[in-house]
């Protein structure tokens, strides 16, 4: 029998501003870029539920958040506290989440930050694996202060739903008697790789719980759908055969910042690379590497053209310095015209190291 467990930290980056600025505890938290009173640029990394309940979601426009904590406001309701956040305290939290789940289960994959499957097969049972994911909740509480939703079903899609169900601090069971039944009222987004699009079109065609859709032919959803049609019948009915595979196996570390407003400044670019250098090498000792010989920059223009560059060192280096040495080498021809001879302002620009030994 195959169980397989989802792990979905609650909210987490506000979650985790919250935790570590107690003056924000209760307040409706966005992370992400700076609104500017309504001029900023970017998008909502998390927010919390507070927030949510003004309609601020992740992925949403910063300056629309904004105007929607200013309707809140006008309305007598506690603004939303905008935080910029941490990513390398958040990434430093992912860490210490892992290292409580690998306490109880051998074979885990992280699929983002705050997001890990678990194979729970070894507990040869639904109640077993409820006891387990109970005890980690029950820790990740006590060591973290954070929350955590769980679902756990007979594959990785199961559980992923399952763990969206009773959000926050959920742990939802589905075992694989149950599974048509507990897909058959929700809603078709709650089907993973459902976008807007895709809803849209179905919902055209009066398909708006999964249930509609497992009343369709398969034939019928290729037709429309191609691929994708075929993909849509085998998720509406539970079906998910993929593996939960551990990868280990770290291929480079990196990190991007998006200018506040898109810049030709040599020296705020300095300054963003001096960071992010030393970030980059905090991970490295953390995850045990002894250094790295490749580092690779990325830029990208005010127009959404985006260009990388590489060099790989002739020796193994470990050192913030060195990093930012070479990073602020290959990014120097950005700011001329070797590489912008038109003299294009920069939106954004990543630093990534690789060739990784340990």
């Amino acid at each position: 029998m195959r169980i397989i467990a989802h792990v979905d930290m609650d909210a987490f980056f506000a979650s985790v501003e919250e935790r570590e600025r107690p003056r924000l505890k209760g307040k409706p938290i966005v992370v992400g870029a700076d609104p500017q009173d309504g001029r900023g640029r970017g998008v909502v990394s998390t927010a919390n539920y507070a927030a949510r309940e003004y309609g601020i979601h992740s992925a949403m426009p910063i300056t629309r958040a904004w105007r929607l904590s200013e309707e809140a406001r006008r309305a007598g309701k506690p603004p939303a506290v905008f935080v910029g956040g941490s990513f390398s305290t958040y990434r430093a939290v992912s860490d210490k989440v892992l290292e409580i789940i690998m306490r109880h289960v051998e074979i885990v994959a992280q699929a983002s930050v705050d997001e890990f499957y678990m194979d729970m097969s070894f507990t040869e049972g639904y109640e077993g694996a409820k006891r387990v994911c109970a005890t980690m909740k029950r820790e990740i509480r006590a060591e973290e202060r954070l929350t955590a939703s769980f679902g756990i079903g007979p594959n990785r899609l199961i559980a992923k739903i399952a763990s969206d169900h009773e959000k926050p601090d959920g742990l939802t069971v589905v075992p694989e008697s149950r599974v048509q039944g507990f897909l058959r009222p929700l809603p078709i987004r709650a089907i993973p790789g459902i976008g807007p699009k895709t809803a849209g079109r179905l919902m055209r065609r009066g398909i708006r719980a999964v249930g509609d859709l497992q009343g369709m032919f398969r034939e019928s959803l290729i037709d429309e759908f191609g691929k994708l049609g075929a993909g849509l019948y085998r998720r509406s009915r539970g079906e998910d055969d993929s593996p939960v595979i551990e990868e280990r196996d770290v291929k480079s570390v990196g990190e991007q910042e998006t200018f506040a407003e898109d810049t030709r400044d040599f020296g705020a670019a300095l300054t963003v690379v001096r960071r992010m250098s030393e970030d980059i090498v905090r991970r490295l000792v953390r995850q045990g590497f002894s250094g790295f010989r490749t580092v690779v920059i990325t830029v990208r223009f005010a127009d959404f053209t985006t260009l990388s560059r590489s060099r790989t060192l002739p020796d193994v280096l470990l050192s913030s310095d060195a990093l930012q040495f070479e990073a602020v080498k290959m990014l120097m021809p950005f700011f001329d015209g070797r590489e912008n001879p038109d003299k294009k302002f920069i939106r954004l620009i990543g630093v990534r190291v690789e060739k990784l030994k340990r």
